[in-house]
């Protein structure tokens, strides 16, 4: 296989096991002359293995020529709050504690080497899902991240 035919794979296969966020707003901070204004975007995601549970997330969006582009590198600020939203339910994968620090979304922030990736975890002792949202990059990462715990009640 072909180096080509392998990163192609492995981004589908990235893309598939993550869920997919839809644009629920912005703001604009920065008026650009050239190209869209930076701005900071609210998205929404599903967690695709917990049922009802909802992540909202807000990140910094570039914009300028270069971010119209998609040639500009995010900033690594982000911040995320999850809810319960319906009766959560549990694989029996993540009960037993053999998903931990799973990724259960992720989106290019540059255009090679940034993410911005929500890691899932989950707290047996307190029945809670934390969700760490951090960036990485191949060479030097961020410390900058944000966190959000779902408390799983009981739902009438």
């Amino acid at each position: 296989m072909t180096m080509r035919k392998l990163l192609i794979v492995t981004s589908v296969i990235f893309t598939s096991l993550t869920a997919q966020a839809e644009q629920v707003g912005s703001v604009d901070t920065v008026f650009k002359m050239f190209g869209p204004d930076h701005k900071i975007v609210v998205e929404a995601f599903d967690d695709p293995d917990v049922k009802n549970v909802t992540c909202y997330i807000s990140r910094a969006k570039t914009g300028g020529i270069k971010g119209g582009l998609g040639l500009a590198e995010d900033t690594s600020d982000a911040a995320i709050s999850c809810q319960q939203v319906g009766p959560v339910e549990l694989s029996d994968k993540i009960a037993k504690g053999d998903a931990e620090g799973e990724v259960v979304f992720r989106q290019r922030t540059s255009l090679v080497f940034k993410k911005l990736q929500v890691v899932r975890f989950y707290d047996q002792k307190r029945n809670a899902l934390i969700y760490l949202s951090y960036s990485d990059k191949v060479v030097d990462g961020s410390p900058k991240n944000a966190l959000s715990a779902v408390p799983i009640m009981p739902w009438k």
